[in-house]
C-alpha cells in the first residue's frame, strides 16, 4: 500500500468506486480502501437495480437533485463509456382505484417541474400494451420512459476497473480501523498498514457513521433498513416488461415488480429497520409481505419459479431522510458521502461529480489529466453473441468455447477474464457478480466446483484457499481420502 496519496476514498460500493473514477480524470493520486475482498459486497449488491427517472424526486433535498442529474448522466455518458448492461425499459406507477388518480397527477406535475421528459398518464389499451401482466383492476398509470435497469455488480466493477486503468489504486481487504489528523494531513490506519492523505472521502455505506466518528464528526447515525426480495427464474410464465410501482402511500413506496437486465423478474423490497448492519437474513413474514404487495399489481406472481430469496440493507439517516454529502473538516479535508439510500444507484455518477467539486473546493481547481480514458470494456458476454461472433471468439481463444455455467451460458474464458481484470475477482461470489456463473436456476450447483478450480489455477493457490466471500467461507477443506484416513487414524502415503 502507498505510504501517502492525495485522496483516499473509503468504501468500494457503487458510490466509492464512482467517486474514484471521477477523480481519476484529474492529476491527483487516488487510493480506494475497501474492507471486503471485493468491491460491491454491501448495499450495492443487494438492491432493486433501478435507475429512477426522478419524477418523485424532491428538489428541496440533495438526493432529489442528484437523482435527476444522475439519470441524465447515465443517458448522456455512462451507457456510452462503460461496457455495462443498461436497459431503458421505463417505469409505470399504477393506480387500481379512482381515489389514486390525484396522486398520479401530482407525480406528473412534480416530474415535469423536475425536468423529466416524456412523462404522461396512460390508461386503457395503451396501459395494457405497455404492460400486459397488470392486474385487471389497473385503471391508469404514470408512464416514465426514461427510467432504466442496470446491472449494479458490473457497474461497480466497471467504475473500479476504469479508475485503476486511469491511475487510481484499489486496496481490498483493507478495513479502516482509525483516522487521525496529523497537522495538514490525515493518517488512515488499516489492517494492512497506514496511509496518509490530504483529503479523505467517507463512502463507507452502512458503516459511514462509524468512520465519520473516527474524526470526531458524530452528529448523525446510520439506521440500516432491511429490504427483502424474491428473484424468479428466466423461464417463468409471467413476462414482466416494465418496472411497476404501486401508487405510493404516505409511509411506503410499496412493493416493486421489475425485470432485470438479464431477463429475470424480481419483486421487493419491504422495509424494516434493524439494529445490526450485518442482519441480512430473510424472514417468512417479510417475504410474504413482498409477495402479497407484488400481487396487487401483477396477480399471476406466486412462489413458483423462485430461484433465490435475499435481503439488502439501506444506510438511512432517519433524522434528515437525505444524503449527507459535505465537507466536514476544512483543514485537512474530510468529506462525508453518507446516508446514500435509494435512489443512490441512480444518483451515483452525480454524487461522484458533486464530490469532485468539493475536492476542488478544498484543493483549488483540479487539473484535467489529458491521458484520461473514460471507456472500459469488460469480458465478452458469450450468451449475447451471435453464432458467428462466438465462433470468432473461440478461434481467438478456445477457452470461450468451454461452457462452465449452463444456466447462464458462461464460458471459461469469461471467468478467467474476470479474474484478470484490473480489480480482479478473487472469490466465488466475485466471479458470480462479474460474469454470472451460479446466478441461474441451479444457483451454482453444477458450475461452482469448476469455478473453484479456475480461481485456484489463475491465482496460483490451493483449492482449499478459495472462499465464497469473506474469511471463514472456504468451500473445501481437503481431499476426501486424506480426511477419511486421518479420521480413522491412518497415515497417508505419498503414493496414495
Amino acid at each position: 500500500m502507498n505510504a501517502s496519496t492525495d485522496v483516499i476514498v473509503i468504501g468500494g460500493g457503487v458510490i466509492g468506486t464512482a467517486i474514484a473514477r471521477e477523480l481519476s480524470q484529474y492529476t491527483v493520486d487516488v487510493v480506494l480502501l475497501e474492507a471486503a475482498p471485493d468491491v460491491c459486497t454491501g448495499t450495492s449488491k443487494a438492491n432493486t437495480a433501478l435507475l429512477h427517472a426522478g419524477f418523485n424526486a424532491d428538489p428541496a433535498k440533495l438526493k432529489g437533485r442528484l437523482n435527476v442529474r444522475g439519470n441524465e448522466l447515465y443517458h448522456e455518458r455512462i451507457q456510452h463509456e462503460l461496457d455495462v448492461p443498461i436497459e431503458w425499459r421505463g417505469a409505470l406507477v399504477v393506480a387500481t382505484e379512482e381515489s389514486e388518480r390525484p396522486k398520479l397527477q401530482s407525480l406528473l406535475e412534480k416530474g415535469r417541474d423536475n425536468g423529466i421528459e416524456d412523462l404522461e398518464i396512460v390508461e386503457g389499451e395503451r396501459l395494457q400494451d405497455l404492460e400486459p401482466t397488470l392486474h385487471d383492476d389497473a385503471i391508469a398509470a404514470l408512464w416514465a420512459p426514461t427510467a432504466g435497469l442496470v446491472n449494479p455488480f458490473e457497474l461497480t466493477a466497471a467504475f473500479a476497473n476504469n479508475a485503476v486503468e486511469n491511475g487510481a489504486s484499489v486496496e481490498l481487504n483493507a478495513e479502516v480501523t482509525d483516522i487521525t489528523e496529523t497537522g495538514d494531513t490525515f493518517r488512515v490506519e488499516t489492517v494492512t498498514g497506514d496511509i496518509e492523505a490530504d483529503v479523505v472521502i467517507n463512502a463507507a455505506g452502512l458503516y459511514a457513521d462509524e468512520v465519520s466518528a473516527m474524526v470526531g464528526v458524530d452528529d448523525f447515525e446510520i439506521t440500516p433498513r432491511r429490504g427483502e426480495y424474491y428473484l424468479y427464474d428466466k423461464k417463468m410464465d409471467v413476462d414482466v416488461q416494465r418496472t411497476i410501482f404501486p401508487v405510493p402511500s404516505e409511509v411506503s413506496k410499496g412493493i416493486v415488480v421489475t425485470p432485470t437486465d438479464e431477463g429475470n423478474v424480481m419483486i421487493g423490497p419491504n422495509a424494516e429497520e434493524v439494529g445490526d448492519p450485518t442482519e441480512k437474513a430473510t424472514t417468512r413474514e417479510g417475504l410474504d409481505e413482498v409477495l402479497a404487495g407484488a400481487q396487487k399489481t401483477v396477480p399471476d406472481l406466486s412462489k413458483d419459479d423462485v430461484i433465490r430469496e435475499f435481503a439488502g440493507l439501506r444506510p438511512a439517516i432517519k433524522e434528515t431522510g437525505d444524503f449527507r454529502i459535505q465537507i466536514e473538516r476544512e483543514e485537512p479535508g474530510f468529506i462525508n458521502a453518507a446516508g446514500i439510500q435509494s435512489p443512490g444507484l441512480a444518483s451515483a455518477p452525480a454524487i461522484a461529480e458533486y464530490v469532485a467539486d468539493l475536492v476542488a473546493d478544498l484543493r483549488g481547481d483540479l487539473t484535467e489529466d489529458p491521458t484520461f480514458d473514460p471507456h472500459y470494456s469488460g469480458p465478452p458476454k458469450v450468451r449475447h453473441l451471435s453464432h458467428a461472433e462466438h465462433a470468432a471468439l473461440i478461434e481467438e481463444d478456445p477457452d470461450y468455447g468451454q461452457i462452465i455455467c449452463r444456466c447462464e451460458s458462461v464460458t471459461e474464458g469469461e471467468i478467467r477474464d474476470a479474474i484478470n481484470q484490473p480489480v480482479g475477482a478473487r472469490t466465488i461470489n466475485a466471479i458470480k457478480r462479474r460474469v454470472r456463473p451460479g446466478a441461474g436456476r441451479c444457483q451454482g450447483g453444477f458450475c461452482q466446483p469448476r469455478v473453484v478450480e479456475i480461481l485456484a489455477e489463475e491465482l496460483g493457490v490451493d483449492e482449499t484457499e478459495i472462499k465464497l466471500e469473506d474469511d471463514g467461507s472456504e468451500v473445501l477443506i481437503g481431499e476426501t481420502k486424506e480426511l477419511l484416513l486421518a479420521e480413522n487414524g491412518e497415515e497417508v502415503r505419498a503414493d496414495d
